[in-house]
Order: structure tokens, then C-alpha cells, then sequence
């Protein structure tokens, strides 16, 4: 299990960083800098490359959200907030610490009972 949270949080973390760049960043630069400005290419790179890098690691995210979802069997909804909430900037990090602080409260609460 420790291994399955461990990508969840890696592919969170990066999923975060990158949305944040991408809309508090590139999306700014490339539309309100003025047209063929420094900035204006910068934002225009950053939608641009970020945006594709984004949205694959973004598939990955999902897939690990969703393998974590199922071995410490999550209700659907908990599942599909943990989900949507990759797609926030900021919001992402409050679902990701939600997340670990539930798989680490269960998991203390089993060693508990096992003991």
C-alpha cells in the first residue's frame, strides 16, 4: 500500500505544479501580454507544451488516484472528488493531503486492530 500512496502523491504533486503553471502563468502571459512580446511567446510555449505534458500526466494521475481508490476501497464519490479535484489549481493539493491523511489514519487503525 505504502508504494501505491507514494505514486498517488508523486503524480499529485506534479499534476498540481503543472496546473498551476499552466493557468496562473501561461494562460496570463499568452493573452493579456501584448502580441509578439517576450512574455506573449512565453505564455504561448508554456500552454503549448505544458498543456500537452499536463494532460498525459494527468491520465497517469487518474490511473494511480484510481488503483489507490480501489486497494483501500473508497466510496465512488470520495473516488470521483479525489479525481475532479486534480483538475483545480490549488484544490489538488487539499485533495492530495486528504487523501494520504485517510490511507494513513485506516492503515493505523488496522495495525491497531491486528495488534
Amino acid at each position: 500500500m505504502k508504494s501505491a500512496l507514494t505514486r498517488y502523491r508523486l503524480m499529485a504533486t506534479i499534476v498540481g505544479v503543472l496546473l498551476i503553471v499552466l493557468i496562473l502563468v501561461g494562460v496570463p502571459l499568452k493573452y493579456l501580454a501584448a502580441d509578439g512580446s517576450g512574455a506573449q511567446e512565453l505564455g504561448e510555449w508554456i500552454t503549448t507544451y505544458l498543456g500537452v505534458a499536463h494532460g498525459w500526466l494527468y491520465m497517469i494521475f487518474v490511473v494511480t488516484a484510481f488503483l489507490l481508490s480501489r486497494r483501500e476501497r473508497w466510496e465512488l464519490s470520495y473516488t470521483l472528488v479525489t479525481l475532479l479535484c486534480g483538475t483545480i489549481p490549488v484544490l489538488s493539493f487539499w485533495a492530495e493531503h486528504r487523501a494520504t491523511a485517510r490511507v494513513r489514519r485506516e492503515a493505523a487503525m488496522a495495525e491497531t486492530l491486528a495488534a
